[in-house]
């Protein structure tokens, strides 16, 4: 079987709006590295993006998941609930920031996680209005993309979106948006737009994902604290790219020092399977009636098994830990090339979510082109990467935490030839 065969019947079977990245079709995967149907091994620096933090088929995870199978795989937990549901939400309610009594309800995806936050928030204050920020990504469902602050290609061609959202800039000085600048537009937006005692909540990515990996200024977060306190407004920390030891802290909110009301996860706790999360201060929890919540697959058993044997892993294998190792040993390497490829223009990121932004030499002009060559020549040989950012001038790195230091070394040395033969043909 070859790519280029299955390339033609996904266009014949699949919607053109599911977009696919690369050609490559997956065959077997294990940890860090995927083969496709050729035969053909790959390095993956994407991890379905930040979902298989703890890798590929990690063997307590496949063990975890295989105990329940034997045992049932479906029986809705608002008919026939189970215990592994309940001990997974214990666990969450200890390990999310925040030194008050919490609650926890499982769905199925980070759009779920988002949704029901939202509904949350708006149930406990009996408000309605809801504050994004601009290159945020929130999911593809009505709410999250009307909470999402890029239009092409979420937003595109779906008509009206979601009443009372509202967006303010994120503050990212490397693109002359300041906190102070961010301030003040939220300060005009409470003046002109919408009375700060009508806002049911802050949403925010502690490190953005789709929108380019720009942290959250801890001053910035401080402050969001501050107003969210002053206004009676919640704030809902968006941990579902950022959390299960991605950042280097289980969760990235761990960074700052202050704490979210409500917290949406997904991806990384699943480690390759579905579940998400939705864990808050107990009272705000509470909030909505019985039935207000939930949906027939949420907290699959499945799911549930996994995200147990998850938290297992991070602990056991330090992974925190590692990911800073991690991130240091790309940023040092990234760090190295800066004199020989004139287009980086920042590197950043905690932990192991990090990134490396491009503009054109001895400008401030994003260059996508540049960094979608750099994607396509590290695929050639071997090395799978995801671009990001409002401008698309951004490479995310997102490898598995587990990834094996020799598989590591090699992924770094194809990244450097990449950056090294992109900058000469530039």
């Amino acid at each position: 079987m070859l790519n280029s065969e299955l390339a033609t019947r996904r266009t014949d079977a699949i919607s053109r709006g599911v977009g696919v990245t690369t050609q490559v079709y997956a065959d077997r995967a294990e940890n860090a590295e995927i083969w496709d149907v050729e035969g053909r091994r790959y390095i993956d620096f994407a991890a379905g993006i930040a979902v298989v933090n703890t890798g590929h088929r990690h063997p307590k995870v496949i063990a975890a998941v295989k105990d329940q199978l034997d045992h049932f795989t479906h029986t809705c937990h608002q008919v026939v609930p189970y215990e592994n549901y309940v001990r997974l939400a214990e666990r969450l309610n200890k390990a999310v920031p925040g030194d008050f009594e919490k609650k926890t309800i499982f769905v199925t995806t980070g759009a779920e996680a988002v949704e029901n936050a939202v509904k949350i928030a708006r149930a406990a204050t009996n408000r309605s209005a809801v504050i994004a920020f601009t290159g945020a990504f929130h999911g593809r469902t009505f709410m999250g993309m009307t909470l999402t602050g890029k239009v092409v290609p979420y937003k595109t061609g779906f008509g009206a979106m979601m009443p009372d959202v509202f967006h303010v800039p994120f503050p990212v000085e490397l693109h002359g948006t300041t906190i102070e600048d961010t301030l003040g537009v939220l300060d005009k937006l409470f003046k002109a737009d919408v009375d700060p005692n009508r806002v049911a909540a802050f949403i925010v990515e502690p490190v953005q994902g789709e929108g380019g990996f720009y942290e959250v200024p801890r001053a910035f977060m401080v402050k969001l604290r501050e107003l969210a306190d002053k206004h009676g407004i919640l704030l809902i920390a968006d941990e579902v790219q950022t959390g299960f030891a991605r950042t280097g802290r289980l969760f990235a909110m761990e960074h700052y020092g202050v704490v979210a009301d409500i917290t949406t996860m997904a991806k990384g706790l699943g480690g390759g399977f579905p579940i998400a999360a939705v864990t808050g201060r107990a009272d705000i929890m509470d909030a909505p009636g019985p039935g207000g919540l939930g949906g027939t697959y949420g907290g699959n058993p499945i799911g549930i098994a996994a995200g147990n044997a998850v938290l297992d892993i991070i602990e056991e294998e330090k992974l925190n830990e590692r990911a800073e190792q991690l991130g240091a040993r790309l940023k040092q390497r990234l760090q190295s090339l800066v004199d020989a490829v004139p287009q980086i223009a920042d590197i950043r990121g905690p932990g192991f979510m990090n990134a490396v932004e491009f503009n054109i030499p001895g400008t401030h002009t994003p260059d996508a082109d540049f960094t979608n060559k750099v994607r396509v020549k590290a695929l050639e040989k071997g090395l799978i990467l995801l671009t990001c950012g409002v401008y698309g001038n951004v490479i995310r790195f997102l490898s598995p935490l587990t990834i094996e230091d020799e598989v590591f070394s090699e992924a770094l040395d194809i990244l450097e030839a990449t950056l090294r033969e992109c900058a000469k043909e530039a």
